[in-house]
């Protein structure tokens, strides 16, 4: 096996803060939020859910890949965001996919909940009206197909796969785009992930297994910006958004042989099942992710500058998180930043646009703030919860957790 480090190229993402990544950054900076109502479908006066990340509407007039006679087979949303991150994340790194180089160009965007929308959407349409469902549902609904519209866009013919990891999936995408340039399979690798989960029986179906927020009972309604609190005491789980992010992965000796300037490097990576329970987080196996990751990296704890959380607000994981670092570094936990607070739980793709805020942060010196924090004596963290903070960083772990027992960790490092 070869040894070629992994260096990142490009990247873009839409958010519910969103889909400029440079507005994105800029309101983020200044301890913005993009949660707000939820208005995605109509709702009777007992629906659990009223709030949501929701990313805007996208002008799709510079891009002939989203036009209407283009996308009218693709319904769901997944498909135009994933398209359009794709180009752009392209465009960024300077990589132009030539018939010769197609080969050599891997694919492992993916997805966590895939165009599922299209199927009840099908299924509605049976029921009420006896329509057959449109022969593009089921395209619709494959996880897989996000990764084969990202090669039909893109030209690429190297290795394909679905990195399915829940809402790991954005940070594994990276992972196995690694072992590709590592095995020589690929020069380069289009990561990243997209989901569009804002679909009724999922955002319902987050609320009776109590994992989507939902304000105390006999409690007024809380303003929607308020309720993503990470790490909080008062945390009260996590609000259900959508997203999409894209990293642009080649080995270090590709970039160097066609002049490309690279900021940051994938440094190390881990990856651990829980084989516990199918949501609760299982702490040995968390840690032991974190820690392999920093011993995959080379490096010792102390060399960890910032720590990008995944830190949806529940009760469990956020306490959990907090005790693996806080078993991994002692009284030397490295400021810990948690986006969630900000943008909600994209699933899959949460992963991947943190980690382009983190690289964001990295390049510019700066560590995004945790809002709505009120300290809990349980977690003994430093959250950045004064705003965002002024910070050098070379090192920084990147955790992502998802159902299933799925431990996803990287370290990211600035080499620019």
């Amino acid at each position: 096996m070869t040894s070629k480090k992994a260096v990142i190229l490009g990247y873009d993402a839409v958010s519910s803060l969103g889909t400029d990544l440079e507005i994105q950054w800029q309101r983020a900076e200044q301890g913005e939020c993009g949660i707000a109502n939820l208005t995605r479908f109509p709702m009777n006066a007992d629906f659990p859910v009223r709030i949501a990340g929701e990313v805007a509407e996208v002008d799709g007039r510079p891009y002939p890949f989203l036009q209407p006679r283009e996308m009218a087979h693709w319904t769901s949303p997944i498909f135009k965001y994933a398209l359009l991150v794709v180009h752009r994340a392209l465009a960024k790194s300077k990589i132009i996919i030539t018939r010769e180089m197609a080969p050599r160009v891997a694919i492992t965007f993916s997805s966590a909940v895939g165009g599922l929308d299209a199927v009840l959407h099908a299924d509605r349409l049976m029921k009420a009206e006896g329509k057959m469902p449109h022969p593009f549902t089921n395209p619709n609904s494959c996880i897989n197909m996000v990764g084969g519209k990202v090669s039909i866009l893109t030209g690429a013919t190297g290795p394909i796969c679905s990195t399915i990891t829940a809402c790991a999936t954005g940070i594994t995408s990276l992972i196995i785009g690694e072992m590709f340039l590592q095995r020589g399979l690929a020069d380069v690798v289009i990561a990243g992930a997209v989901d569009f989960p804002l679909v009724e029986p999922i955002v319902a179906g987050f609320a009776t297994m109590n994992g989507a927020y939902r304000p105390k009972e006999g409690q007024p309604a809380e303003l929607p910006q308020k309720t993503s609190r990470p790490f909080s005491i008062n945390r009260r789980g996590f609000v259900v958004s959508e997203g999409a992010g894209c990293i642009i992965l080649t080995s270090a000796e590709f970039a160097e042989a066609h002049g490309l300037q690279p900021d940051c490097e994938l440094a190390g990576w881990g990856m651990t099942s829980d084989a516990s329970h199918f949501v609760s987080p299982n702490l040995s196996t968390v840690q032991r992710c974190m820690e392999e990751t920093i011993i995959h990296a080379g490096l010792q704890p102390e060399d960890i500058d910032a720590v990008n959380a995944h830190a949806t607000s529940t009760r469990v994981g956020d306490k959990v998180e907090a005790a693996a670092l806080n078993n991994i570094f002692g009284k030397n936990i490295p400021p810990v930043s948690a986006n969630k607070s900000q943008l909600g739980h994209a699933m899959g793709a949460s992963s991947a646009i943190e980690a382009i805020l983190a690289m964001e942060g990295m390049v510019r010196d700066t560590l995004l703030p945790t809002i709505n924090y009120l300290p809990d004596p349980a977690i003994e963290i430093d959250c950045v919860a004064e705003g965002a903070r002024k910070l050098r960083q070379e090192f920084v772990l990147k955790n992502a957790f998802g159902f299933g027992g799925c431990n996803s960790c990287v370290i990211l490092r600035r080499i620019s």
